[in-house]
């Protein structure tokens, strides 16, 4: 085994990486730009705060008095559908699937028709007529019945606070790549490491990941607490102007940095996907200082005359005091097995240059080996070390033997983001804010050409990013974020790695204030206000919300110390357990006259139990990842939404008929 020397990586094929590692100033000069985003957003929460001061406090606060125009309106929807799900999950699976991904999303460009067609225009006239402030408000008020109501509530907060997690996770990645080359940034994260050694809960969590989960729940949670619903609009202004400039601008640099589409569609055609393995590391001699191997370090091994061989970290390991054998950071027995992926393409293979690793101020030579491990039956469909797996369907995909996109899943998806984005009670608030019908109609074309302007970009960054940027596949959330580095440091223009960044973190930030609010709106004014102590006075309410958005803040971060690898995985989770929930119960009870409180019930619970039970079956047959079972090939939305609608019209129809007066009150003209 050769040692390992430079933390470095050829420029000759890892170019952006090697740029940026010389230019230590230029992390300096995108925290410049990021902090300046970040005091924008601070400074529209301050204003929106000054105008909560002169309006009702429960309207504005959780509406913005819904006097949305165009430009607000239209933004506001979209910035809040692009979450880090589109900057951070997105990435990742165009990254890790390749070519197929472009089809997996292929739909979202009409899906405004949709969301904002479909129930629009009769949501804001119901909202109008009764005064709701949120989505169980409305279904309250439309069947005159608290149950439902709190049964509306309940599921928003549970979907919701799992969404929370996967949002925090993407806006603490976000921020550990943009600070991770600060020499002040590397001292508190070895302090942090050390802190949380050995402390329950918290002893397993990435140091650096854990300071950035901190700084971004304090920023988010100030300004969406502070500035209520005007601010989360006015910032959501701010932010989907940053996300949508951020992608056209790294589209060009990307395409320009791999010699042209031509040559990199060429290079991902001779492609070969990584192998997971697991390493067992050694020193030659027990160390006399704790050594930390980072997670996604590059291992070299081979030349002169051995085959070389590339290996990457999937986990941080570590290698104590008196100790030769590093052993992965957890907190039940530390296992010794290490895992890893090996690099396969030859022109990689050449290109990579081992990590330098250091204890007690000493270059360490570490020295490592493939563990064979036990026989075990082939589950999913890892590309078989083939070439061109990238170029076309399905897609690799190592928890199922169907690969990423199978035919029936892809015509799934097609109808999901469409349906299943109606039927989100996040954009359904939106939809009881916009000012008048004219808006509505200016902002779906609007949202149209503006999806149109980030997904399709997304696809092409990221499949040239498996050419710049190879055996990300270790933490493949992170792509997004190394990308905008790495773009700006190659071009020599690491200021603007301050804009790229703020991107994905906009889409994360613009999502999160939103849910946080979806959430303190449901308990303190479908819980409390409605249920508890209908009188309590507006001082009340105010306290009671401020306290209710920090403290669920708090507990989604908590709950984000250790998420899940894939955070698309928790957004489709949720995105399409709201829906299936949701969209046949919202929709009947704002079109049908006859639809009554008792099919309601039926058809939310039978679109929540149905998505449920798939999930579950398919978590148990996956070995506990988030891996819904697909029956007949559907994804559970399909399967769920179509049970939903079935159980509310079969439930309706059999039994009474709603009174008269709620016929009237909703469906005659005064």
């Amino acid at each position: 085994m050769n040692d390992l020397t430079m933390s470095s990586l050829s420029l000759e094929f890892f170019a952006p990486v090697g740029l940026f590692a010389q230019a230590g100033g230029g992390s300096n000069s995108a925290i410049i730009t990021f902090a300046i985003y970040i005091v924008l957003v601070m400074v529209l929460a301050g204003l929106s705060h000054r105008l909560l001061q002169s309006k009702s406090f429960m309207s504005e606060y959780f509406l913005g008095s819904r006097s949305l125009g165009v430009w607000a309106f239209a933004l506001t929807f979209a910035a809040t559908s692009s979450s880090g799900g589109s900057f951070i999950g997105f990435p990742s699976l165009v990254y890790t699937h390749g070519w197929v991904v472009a089809l997996w999303i292929g739909s979202y460009m009409v899906v405004p028709i949709f969301t904002m067609g479909l129930l629009g225009k009769r949501i804001n006239q119901v909202a109008r007529k009764t005064g709701a402030i949120t989505i169980p408000d409305v279904l309250r008020d439309r069947f005159d019945s608290p149950g439902f109501g709190g049964l509306a509530t309940v599921l928003i907060v549970f979907f919701m606070t799992f969404n929370l997690i996967a949002q925090f996770k993407g806006g603490s990645t976000i921020l550990q790549t943009l600070l991770s080359d600060v020499p002040l940034f590397q001292d508190a994260q070895v302090l942090t490491s050390h802190a949380l050694a050995g402390v329950p809960f918290f002893g397993a969590a990435d140091a650096g990941y854990f300071l950035c989960l901190l700084v971004f729940t304090a920023a988010v949670v100030v300004y969406t607490a502070y500035g209520g619903f005007r601010a989360v609009v006015w910032t959501d202004v701010l932010q989907g102007v940053v996300m949508v400039a951020g992608v056209l601008i790294m589209l060009p640099m990307a395409i320009y940095l791999v010699g042209g589409m031509e040559k990199a569609t060429k290079e991902i055609a001779r492609m070969t996907p990584p192998k997971a393995v697991s390493l067992l590391i050694e020193t030659d001699e027990p160390l006399a200082s704790p050594l930390v191997l980072a997670k996604n370090s590059w291992l070299v091994s081979g030349g002169e005359g051995e085959a070389r061989r590339v290996f990457r970290l999937a986990a941080e390991a570590r290698i104590e005091s008196g100790e030769n054998t590093a052993e992965v950071k957890t907190e039940e027995d530390a296992p010794q097995h290490i895992p890893a992926i090996e690099i396969t393409f030859p022109k990689h293979i050449a290109a990579a240059r081992p990590t330098k690793f250091t204890s007690g101020g000493q270059v360490v030579s570490v020295r490592q080996k493939v563990v064979p491990e036990e026989q075990k039956e082939k589950v999913g469909y890892d590309g078989d070390g083939q070439a061109g797996v990238y170029m076309k369907g399905p897609g690799i995909d190592k928890s199922s033997a169907d690969g990423f996109l199978p035919l029936g899943l892809a015509i799934s998806f097609f109808f999901m983001w469409n349906f299943s984005g109606a039927g989100q009670p996040s954009n359904m608030v939106r939809l009881m804010a916009f000012k008048d019908s004219n808006t509505l109609r200016r902002a779906i074309f609007t949202v149209a050409i503006y999806y149109t302007l980030i997904y399709f970009p997304l696809v092409v960054i990221f499949m040239c990013a498996k050419v710049l940027l190879p055996g990300w596949e270790t933490d493949s959330d992170r792509i997004m974020p190394e990308m905008a580095k790495a773009l700006t440091m190659a071009m020599n223009m690491p200021w603007l790695a301050g804009l790229l960044v703020a991107a994905p973190f906009a889409a994360v930030m613009s999502t999160m204030d939103s849910f946080l609010l979806m959430i303190s709106s449901a308990l303190v004014r479908d819980v409390y206000q409605r249920n508890i102590n209908p009188d309590a006075p507006e001082k009340t309410i105010k306290r009671l919300t401020y306290v209710v958005t920090v403290v669920v803040g708090l507990t989604a971060m908590l709950a984000a110390v250790s998420p899940p690898q894939f955070l698309q995985d928790i957004i489709v989770f949720t995105g399409s357990g709201l829906s299936t929930s949701f969209l046949a119960p919202v929709s009947l009870a704002l079109y049908w006259p006859r639809f009554n409180r008792q099919g309601a019930i039926a058809g939310m619970l039978s679109g929540f139990l149905t998505h449920m039970l798939l999930y579950a079956v398919g978590y148990f047959e996956s070995g506990g990842k988030i891996e819904p079972l697909q029956l007949f090939g559907f994804h559970p939305f399909m399967v769920g939404a179509l049970a939903s609608a079935v159980v509310s019209v079969v439930v309706a129809l059999t039994t009474t008929p709603p009174p008269e007066h709620l016929v009237r009150k909703f469906f005659y003209r005064d």
